[in-house]
């Protein structure tokens, strides 16, 4: 959607003789809405809402109204999340989630509402996952951390509008990171207690990333909150002490 600015200067360049092929190649705006604006060029209200600015925008700055659902789609962002450009519609977040949990794709699509209700979000089936796809102009202002090419090949390092939404919201980000990257497993072992061989369970979360940077993000995280972890290995966060574990399981629990 374009807002009064965008369509004033489409206007201004066919009142000076353009075509609307000229204008569209110049603009990436179809010919069809440029046409339109020629009879009514103020948005209808409907769109109106859609071109309004976000926090992040306003002459002072802010945070989204709704930080802990911004905070949870954060972590969804880091772990299985994307913004790439679009030619007409400005920018598109995806988040890959899952086919194998419906719950974690219905409370996705929550928080990208929460977060930018202007903003329809769409469910595009792929093979074994679906993306939950918005398209907007304000996803770079409010994922700061987009950029080219694969997030653990650059820098990923949260703004400080972005620390302190998690310093009060850490069990959110938590969430969308465990949600996206993360798991809760039962692992078992045996031991032979009194000549007789036991098998005993216990639970414990991973998360994984490639991003040095998103892993420490994780762990200054769980730090914040009290939970014990130890790096499995260069990619891998292990939460398994049961003191930890049952934190984890209040605040998180498995997906669904």
């Amino acid at each position: 959607m374009y807002d009064l600015e965008t369509r004033k200067r489409a206007i201004a360049l066919v009142l000076r003789g353009h075509s609307l092929n000229a204008v569209s190649r110049q603009t990436g705006i179809s010919r069809a809405a440029i046409r339109s604006w020629q009879s009514r060029i103020e948005p209808l209200p409907r769109m109106a809402a859609q071109a309004r600015p976000c926090p992040r925008c306003r002459p002072e700055p802010g945070v989204p109204d709704d930080p802990a659902s911004y905070a949870y789609l954060l972590g969804l962002y880091l772990g299985d999340g994307c913004i790439s450009a679009q030619p007409r519609t400005g920018y598109q977040l995806r988040i890959a989630c899952a086919d194998a949990w419906p719950g974690l794709i219905v409370r996705c699509q929550a928080a990208i509402t929460a977060v930018r209700a202007e903003d329809r979000v769409y469910v595009l089936q792929r093979q074994g996952c679906v993306m939950v796809t918005s398209y907007g102009q304000h996803w770079p202002c409010l994922f700061p951390q987009h950029g080219p090419g694969k997030k653990h090949n650059r820098s990923i390092v949260l703004e400080p509008w972005q620390q302190r939404i998690v310093r009060i919201h850490p069990w959110e980000l938590l969430r969308g990171l465990i949600h996206s990257d993360g798991c809760r497993v039962t692992n078992w072992t045996s031991q032979v207690v009194a000549g007789e061989k036991k098998r005993y369970e216990y639970p414990r979360y991973f998360f994984s990333n490639l991003s040095a940077d998103i892993l420490r993000l994780y762990t200054d995280t769980l730090n914040a909150v009290g939970v014990a972890w130890r790096q499995a290995n260069e990619k891998n966060i292990s939460v398994a002490k049961r003191a930890s574990v049952a934190l984890m399981d209040a605040h998180i629990g498995g997906k669904y």
